[in-house]
């Protein structure tokens, strides 16, 4: 999985739920393609929400990121993530 860290400074962006959701896709984006995938051979993700309430915004940018057909996809509340951060994704990719 993907928290908000910027890789550049490997500080956490702490900005509002939606900047640290697109760190968040920006992250994994650069892992698939690191591996030679993209964001299109996402074929299941798992959305992990410290507050259930930011689903809405979440999703908005998570959507950005697939336009044609997104992904299967499972969103759950949980109390604790690592950094005490607000959100972490994880992808499963098809090459």
């Amino acid at each position: 999985g993907q928290i908000p860290i910027d890789p550049a400074t490997g500080n956490l962006v702490t900005g509002d739920i939606r900047e640290q959701t697109r760190q968040v896709m920006e992250n994994g984006k650069a892992i698939l393609a690191a591996a030679g995938c993209g964001m299109d051979r996402v074929v299941k993700a798992t959305i992990y929400l410290k507050n259930i309430c930011d689903f809405a915004m979440v999703n908005e940018v998570y959507g950005s990121y697939f336009p044609a057909e997104p992904p299967a996809r499972a969103t759950v509340e949980v109390s604790h993530l690592p950094k005490d951060v607000s959100v972490e994704i994880d992808f499963i990719a098809a090459k």
